[in-house]
């Protein structure tokens, strides 16, 4: 292996311990809780991304190639999460919106994105209803299990069904990354929601050109 390889082996080994330590159940965390930190992360370099076939809240289909030429910010969750999800695309989304005032030019290059875990209920409607509770650009990512998981697999991001309740309700564990890809669908780095629409801001500052 060479030197090349040994270092793009190590940095998607360390992405993938971060991705597993970044696990969440979608309930709402204890009063002042903050998860942990990943502002600053340099992914490029990383495997992170690929294609995928899905279908879009307006019931098209997509590829990940569909937004060759644009930034990409891209969060796996579920719109049936009653906490980490909206607040995580909130956040995200209202930091998209301050970075599209100041920097409008810019701003018009970035598209994001929000793919769920759980197509078993988040259909076309559903996805729908969620993405437009944020961004008016947000785009809302479904379809098959098979699809679903394939797109997981391509972003090193995990997903774990919870058991379910009585009432037939279940929730997800999963990895709580807002990635932001480059025009070309490569990796750049982490943006922080955990630091709110500034720190969001501050990531895009650093990044978008």
């Amino acid at each position: 292996m060479n030197l090349n390889a040994m270092l793009h082996y190590i940095r998607s080994y360390f992405i993938l311990i971060a991705a597993t330590m970044m696990l969440a159940a979608c309930d709402p965390a204890p009063s002042g809780e903050v998860g942990p930190s990943l502002d600053g992360v340099d992914l490029r370099g990383s495997a992170i991304g690929g294609d995928f076939l899905l279908t879009s809240n307006e019931g098209k289909p997509v590829r990940w190639a569909d937004f060759t030429g644009q930034y990409r910010m891209v969060y796996f969750g579920f719109a049936y999460c009653p906490d980490i999800c909206p607040t995580d695309v909130a956040r995200s989304s209202a930091g998209l919106a301050i970075f599209e005032k100041s920097y409008p030019d810019l701003g018009a290059k970035i598209q994001p994105i929000f793919i769920t875990v759980d197509p078993e209920r988040d259909d076309v409607a559903t996805i729908g209803e969620f993405v437009d509770n944020f961004h008016p650009r947000l785009i809302g990512l479904t379809g098959s299990q098979e699809a679903i998981d394939t797109a997981l697999e391509a972003f090193k991001v995990t997903a774990i069904k919870m058991p379910e309740t009585e009432a037939g309700n279940y929730d997800f564990e999963h990895s709580t990354f807002t990635y932001l890809f480059d025009p070309d669908g490569k990796p750049l780095g982490i943006i922080p929601t955990d630091k709110g629409p500034n720190g969001v801001v501050a990531e895009l500052e650093r990044w978008v050109r």
